[in-house]
């Protein structure tokens, strides 16, 4: 009988092979709609879910989590707080001047901008640790629809699990648990 080290049974327990780790689904937790499960292979984490649970049709400034499959394209990181350890998604160091625009009007609605900004935006460099890791998720960017939702994003949550503006949030641990598996072939997907 093969023995096997607990270094490679949490590796299998993922169930990434050369790509990495390319389904995270996401389901609201029993009772509380705004906060889930976060299933990473045979791995099961909590996680916080927007102020207005998951939502099939998805608006700007309602703080629901859209429900549906969401790749994940890249992100940023406070190399301030954190080192970005191995992973195959491109991550940026978060600029004091990073913002997100939130404005559906504006012609770079859902995408980064360089503060100051005329429109409303969104600070990417928080005060708190919610961005330390920031993952961009791919909803509303191509195509961009006005009024859709905007800065839907994998980022850590609070100690809480209190509802966040529409994002899907975990502890610090968990991201740096899945951040070497993942990779833009990943796709979270929210379900009920």
């Amino acid at each position: 009988m093969r023995s096997y080290s607990k270094k490679r049974e949490r590796k299998q327990s993922f169930g990434t092979g050369a790509s990495g780790l390319t389904r995270l689904v996401v389901r609201p937790r029993p009772g509380v709609p705004t906060q889930g499960l976060l299933q990473a292979g045979q791995s099961v984490f909590p996680c916080a879910l927007g102020r207005g649970g998951i939502s099939a049709d998805k608006r700007e400034g309602d703080g629901a989590t859209p429900l549906g499959p969401m790749r994940l394209l890249g992100g940023y990181f406070r190399n301030d707080h954190i080192r970005i350890g191995g992973t195959r998604l491109v991550m940026e160091a978060i600029s004091a001047d990073l913002g997100w625009c939130e404005v559906p009007d504006d012609r770079n609605y859902n995408r980064p901008v360089k503060m100051p900004y005329a429109a409303s935006h969104e600070t990417m460099r928080r005060s708190d640790p919610l961005y330390d890791y920031c993952i961009v998720l791919d909803w509303n960017i191509v195509p961009r629809r006005r009024g859709r939702g905007s800065a839907i994003f994998f980022h850590l949550a609070r100690p809480d699990f209190s509802p966040t503006q529409g994002c899907v949030a975990v502890t610090a641990r968990v991201m740096a648990r899945l951040l070497p598996h993942l990779s833009r072939g990943t796709v979270l997907e929210v379900r009920r």
